[in-house]
């Protein structure tokens, strides 16, 4: 049974802060690989500065060298609003065998409950979480003790948070100011490249 780690989001763009919790997380729950999945339109929050699908995907995989960590695309050509639901059951039907757990930070964790169609994480994934405050490991414990009576599995992984985040790079670059330290070089470059982040919608 291969442990496939699923870690969604805008990635708008990607950062060292995405790299690093992937990297924990299959470190520390020993997955085979984590899949980044870029999403075509984030169901949950109002993105004016979204830049368009096909960079995003171009970055995250300029950021995810390696063979641990790999890029699905299959959100992006399923248009539409992004819903985990539907990619985790996709993600099952093309891997029976699989073992997914789905990767997220406090905010979408103490969430979850909301998404659409939750009792489909919960059968389909191991929910996994990661405190980004000095209290969220006790309100993370909160939140498991909850979804595990709705019949959710979980795992809390203890990893250092890095304060970046894609609001703080998207600012940077309409500043003028370097992002060097806080997106891979590559991801830099492509930026800079395609003019990316200069003015809302852009």
């Amino acid at each position: 049974m291969r442990k496939t780690g699923v870690y969604g989001g805008t990635f708008n763009p990607i950062h060292n802060g995405h790299i690093h919790l992937a990297k924990q997380f299959a470190q520390q729950l020993g997955l085979d690989r984590v899949l980044l999945i870029p999403a075509f339109v984030p169901p949950h929050k109002f993105a004016p500065d979204l830049a368009p699908a096909e960079h995003r995907l171009a970055m995250c995989r300029l950021a995810s060298p390696g063979t641990l960590l790999e890029v699905s695309d299959m959100e992006i050509r399923r248009k539409g609003a992004s819903y985990t639901c539907e990619t985790l059951r996709e993600l099952k039907k093309r891997n029976p065998e699989d073992e997914l757990y789905l990767l997220m930070g406090e905010d979408m964790f103490l969430t979850v409950q909301d998404w659409c169609h939750p009792e489909v994480l919960y059968s389909l994934s191991v929910l996994c979480a990661a405190p980004r405050s000095g209290d969220g490991t006790a309100r993370i414990l909160e939140q498991v003790n909850r979804l595990e009576r709705a019949g959710a599995k979980t795992a809390v992984c203890n990893i250092q948070y890095l304060p970046v985040s894609s609001t703080m790079v998207r600012g940077a670059v309409k500043k003028g100011e370097s992002i060097a330290g806080m997106v891979p070089a590559a991801v830099a470059e492509y930026i800079r490249e395609n003019q990316l982040y200069l003015g809302c919608g852009k």
